[in-house]
């Protein structure tokens, strides 16, 4: 039980932050969609900046002081090989962060490269292509994992630093281009709910569920708000999964089968904690309201929000349906559904199974998801239409600087079809 909760407040969370200013091309299309030559190229440098949690976290709890639970820079982690070490990134291979950049350099900027952004604490890091700033069990409140992460208050103080940085190197003008030309995708959240709230007697007792997630919303809707003025204008979220249904809340839950689902539920439901679910929900429909608020109240803001909930719910309850064989337990890990966090032997409980294929499962360990997971939803959020992602996909976003930029050797067809893109966006959000 108590390694169950000490590994509440080091689950991934769900809100993270992505920066892309794009260089894009433009291609002539020979009649059946394939993409011929490039029509033109433009020259602005491309930045991605990252702010979260271990969803989005490459590797910065690597050089900071924390706990076994808070680092994934041993093995099995990494275990795909696309790395050819473990990198401080929670899963068996990337995240989805490496699947978006990845994205943008195959689809618009193939002839410019943008390479894995390094994490902010990562030794002599290179930030004009941009910086990854999250850490693995960091949450929006400063009091979540307290001083054992980077919290997000302290992520962006560190932007304040990379901005200076930028404005240093490239000048003013170019550096305040580069940051209101960016979209920022922010991950966080689950700590707050199941470390931060579940895991905390006291705040169980300060808080009612409903008062404590205003507070998490309030401190995110601040530093949205602050990344605003500071420069930023489009924005990428992805929302809370149903934390409950983690391997790591499913055996919790086991000592408190009270509060499990009861009848009607899935079979991908089965031992989920719905507490848990019901806070990551009610956090979901919060934030979506405030960004619907604050896309009147701010001008340019635009936003990708995301319905991780629903789509990894469905995943769990019809793994067969999209190429898994287990939607409910962990690869890596021990005991109920690898539910308890001892994924690499590094934890107070080091005993630990692996499974043989890591691409049949859609949990990684007791709180993360494999590789595969990362790379479908990143598809999703890079292109996908509502209900999985609203207002806008993170493309539209991304092709939205180019309203910006000089028509110069486009035909008026190119430039019709790129404004499409920007006039008819995914459509409402569920």
């Amino acid at each position: 039980m108590a390694s169950l909760i000490s590994g509440l407040g080091n689950c991934f969370t769900s809100i993270t932050i992505i920066i892309i200013s794009s260089s894009v091309l433009l291609f002539c299309g020979n009649g059946d969609g394939a993409l011929g030559q490039p029509l033109t190229e433009t020259t602005s440098s491309s930045a991605f900046f990252i702010f979260g949690d271990s969803t989005v976290d490459p590797g910065n709890n690597n050089f900071i002081v924390t706990v076994p639970e808070n680092r994934a820079d041993y093995k099995p982690y990494a275990h795909n090989g696309f790395f050819h070490h473990p990198t401080g990134r929670f899963s068996d291979g990337r995240i989805i962060v490496d699947f978006i950049g990845t994205n943008a350099t195959i689809i618009y900027t193939e002839y410019a490269g943008l390479p894995l952004i390094p994490p902010f604490l990562q030794p002599s890091a290179e930030f004009i292509n941009g910086v990854n700033f999250a850490s693995g069990g960091a949450g929006v409140l400063s009091e979540t994992n307290q001083g054992l992460v980077i919290d997000l208050q302290t992520q962006l103080k560190n932007f304040e630093e990379v901005q200076k940085s930028l404005t240093d190197k490239l000048g003013d003008e170019q550096a305040k281009e580069l940051i209101s030309e960016a979209v920022y995708f922010i991950s966080i959240g689950s700590n707050d709910y199941m470390g931060g709230y579940l895991g905390s007697p006291k705040m169980r007792e300060l808080y009612h569920p409903e008062a404590y997630v205003g507070m998490v919303i309030g401190n995110l809707t601040q530093a949205i708000q602050a990344l605003y003025e500071k420069g930023g204008r489009k924005f990428g979220f992805l929302s809370l999964s149903p934390l409950g249904c983690l391997p790591a809340l499913r055996a919790l839950n086991l000592m408190n089968p009270k509060d499990s689902k009861g009848e009607g539920e899935s079979e991908g439901e089965v031992g989920c904690l719905e507490e848990a679910s019901a806070l990551a929900l009610a956090h979901n429909n919060a934030l979506s309201a405030v960004l619907s608020n604050l896309q009147h109240m701010m001008k340019g803001f635009k936003y990708s929000n995301s319905n991780f909930y629903n789509w990894l719910s469905d995943r769990m309850n019809n793994p067969s349906n999209y190429g898994f064989k287990d939607g409910v337990n962990a690869c890596c890990g021990t005991g109920p559904y690898g539910g308890i966090f001892s994924c690499g032997g590094t934890k107070k409980v080091s005993e630990y199974q692996l499974c043989d294929n890591p691409d049949e499962y859609i949990w990684w360990d007791s709180f993360h998801p494999t590789e595969r997971i990362h790379k479908q939803f990143a598809m999703a959020l890079w292109d996908g239409p509502p209900p999985s992602v609203g207002p806008f996909n993170l493309q539209a976003l991304f092709l939205s600087n180019e309203k910006k930029k000089k028509k110069k050797d486009m035909t008026i067809a190119d430039i019709v079809d790129s404004l499409e893109i920007l006039d008819n966006p995914t459509g409402g959000f569920a």
